[in-house]
């Protein structure tokens, strides 16, 4: 082998490394997730994910987020919250607000760990839909749209998973488009 066959070779082997990483530690808002970390230390590090991080917080669910678990969290971006009404995010996060702040956020995970491909099997078995019980004991209804998961909430909502199966050490996380509202 020559000088540049090796050369060649390095560069084949460092590609085919880089895209058996990306497979593992997909890219959320810029950070890569890496699947031996937890829901919170994942999300702290996610350009797209400040405002639930501080949410998280301030509805004191950082210990429960960063427990066991398993968890499966429907992830609203920043751009989810900016959607909300102006001010309600800033009125959420106040100490006298943390009961419907917490409410809102346990409505965003269901407890046990369902990849997208659950969610499907759930949907199929269900006629089409598939009702998850969620943390905060309320529940949410799962649909189809084409290839994509919809999340119904309960005043009708509609949010839609837009990256899929994101692997934590205590769950999984979906990134979704909306905040869905018990």
């Amino acid at each position: 082998m020559n000088k540049r066959d090796i050369t060649i070779a390095a560069l084949v082997a460092a590609t085919a490394l880089a895209t058996l990483l990306a497979a593992e530690n997909p890219m959320v808002g810029g950070a890569p997730m890496y699947a031996n970390k937890n829901i919170v230390q994942n999300a702290m590090n996610s350009k797209d994910h400040t405002t639930l991080v501080a949410a998280v917080k301030a509805a004191d669910l950082v210990t429960t987020l960063q427990s066991k678990g398993p968890f499966t969290v429907f992830a609203p971006t920043n751009e989810a919250f900016g959607k909300l009404p102006v001010g309600t995010v800033e009125t959420l996060v106040k100490p006298e607000n943390k009961k419907k702040l917490t409410a809102i956020l346990t409505y965003h995970v269901v407890p046990g760990k369902m990849t997208v491909e659950n969610l499907v099997e759930k949907i199929k078995a269900g006629g089409g839909k598939a009702t998850l019980k969620m943390l905060n004991g309320e529940s949410l209804t799962a649909a189809m749209d084409g290839d994509s998961v919809e999340l119904t909430d309960a005043k009708g909502g509609v949010s839609k998973v837009t990256t899929a199966d994101v692997m934590q050490s205590n769950g999984v996380i979906h990134v979704v488009d909306t905040v869905l509202m018990p």
